[in-house]
């Protein structure tokens, strides 16, 4: 994935870098996912629940990704 996002990492300001290494997830959507890490550790997640989990996961990883080289940039435009 890292690979595929970076043209879009080459298009991030030192402005837009600064936001994106600041994003946190709102507290709702962090529940969540601990709630569903904790069903999926239990081996008790159903179908829909699976899928939500999956999907919060891939997002997180989105994310960690684009923070990674916001964080590259601001380091290297310093």
């Amino acid at each position: 994935m890292n690979e595929l996002l970076q043209p879009l990492g080459d298009c991030i300001t030192p402005e837009v870098a600064r936001r994106i290494v600041d994003l946190r997830a709102p507290s709702m959507v962090q529940q969540r996912v601990e709630h569903l890490a904790a069903k999926s550790g239990e081996g008790t997640l159903d179908e829909l629940e699976q899928q939500a989990y999956e999907a919060l996961v891939s997002a997180g990883n989105f994310i960690a990704i684009l923070q990674s080289k916001a964080r590259a940039l601001l380091k290297n435009g310093s």
